[in-house]
């Protein structure tokens, strides 16, 4: 009977271990969802108004710049690259759009339209550049997109010799871009940019999960060397990865001119850096082949809500960035044990 009861006590035991081992593995692999889940929590009780439909509205707004550049870095990172040019593509797309409008009388809609046309196209040439770097001379990913990080910056400025462009007031154009950046859609009330944030997520939902693109950008960050033996072109996947994310910086640069009517050089300064942060709090590993769009974009609800949580308890910017790099090396960290603990499974 002792020995029954040592052996009973003993297969309890393991099954504690391993239920426990499961709930490890859950939080760890959900631990963007959780942090978003407490920093939600948390803003609630500091503030009654957080959770009303304006304040959501307007952090929601706020966070659509973010998540489109966040949206390209991932399709980079997935190939095991790294794009530093964001930012400087951002302000770029939104200077272009901003100089068509101001300097050569766009300002009808068709020429609104011709603008945002404009300035998406020159994102692809900027991205697509930095892919011929990286693909076609060989350049490393960092070294690639630093150089288009100042070409593009410095490009931004030369545009109006560094004078941020105020749109001018009363005209169809300027009215059409205020209306889409300031206003929301009538049924629900849900803020255009957010509309198209929403529409854009989707899309990008759909091509990493059920297009044979998506499928060999993700295959090729994963297991670069197999994909080039099965015979498939991995530079062409490389090479639109940076493209792609050039023009979404440039339809971010859009966005944020028409939220504040205003086309400025020095906008997006250090947005590589939360694109970068937000695909690693959602999982997206850095050495590439792993990473999801929702997960991405919980990212960036995460570092929007550490900046909105930390603003309503009065605490200071510079302390936001140390909080902010602490929750980025936390994520990592994550992401390497579980990386580890997947590894030892499969073994």
């Amino acid at each position: 009977m002792t020995e029954e009861r040592i052996k009973v006590e003993e297969t309890q035991d393991e099954q504690k271990i391993s239920t426990g081992a499961k709930v490890v593995d859950i939080l760890m692999k959900h631990n963007a969802v959780i942090i978003l889940i407490v920093l939600v929590v948390i803003s609630s009780i500091i503030s009654d108004a957080f959770l009303t439909q304006m304040n959501i509205f307007n952090l929601t707004r706020h966070l659509v710049p973010l998540t489109f550049a966040a949206l390209g870095m991932l399709m980079v990172i997935l190939t095991g690259g790294i794009d530093l040019s964001v930012g400087s593509n951002t302000a770029l797309g939104g200077m272009i759009c901003g100089m068509f409008i101001v300097n050569y009388g766009m300002t009808s809609h068709g020429g609104l339209a011709f603008a945002i046309a404009a300035a998406l196209a020159v994102g692809f040439i900027a991205g697509s550049m930095t892919g011929f770097f990286v693909v076609g001379l060989k350049m490393a990913p960092f070294v690639a997109t630093l150089a288009t990080m100042t070409i593009a910056r410095g490009a931004a400025f030369m545009t109006t010799f560094g004078q941020p462009l105020r749109l001018p007031l009363d005209e169809p154009a300027t009215e059409a871009l205020a209306y889409f950046g300031a206003r929301s859609e009538p049924i629900f009330g849900i803020p255009w940019p957010v509309v198209l944030a929403i529409v854009v997520i989707l899309i990008f939902v759909f091509i990493t999960r059920n297009t044979v693109f998506g499928r060999l950008v993700i295959a090729s960050g994963s297991n670069e060397t197999a994909v080039r033996l099965a015979g498939i072109q991995v530079s062409r996947y490389k090479f639109f990865a940076y493209a792609i994310s050039g023009m979404l910086c440039a339809a971010a640069g859009v966005i944020t001119t028409a939220r504040v009517i205003v086309a400025a050089p020095s906008i997006a300064t250090g947005l590589e850096l939360d694109a970068i942060a937000a695909c690693v709090i959602g999982g997206a590993s850095l050495s590439g082949g792993k990473g999801t769009v929702l997960n991405t974009v919980i990212g960036v609800m995460v570092l929007g809500l550490i900046t909105n949580v930390m603003s309503l308890m009065g605490v200071g910017i510079y302390t936001q960035q140390i909080a902010r790099g602490v929750i980025i090396v936390l994520a990592v960290f994550v992401q390497h044990i579980t990386s580890s603990r997947e590894k030892t499974s499969i073994i």
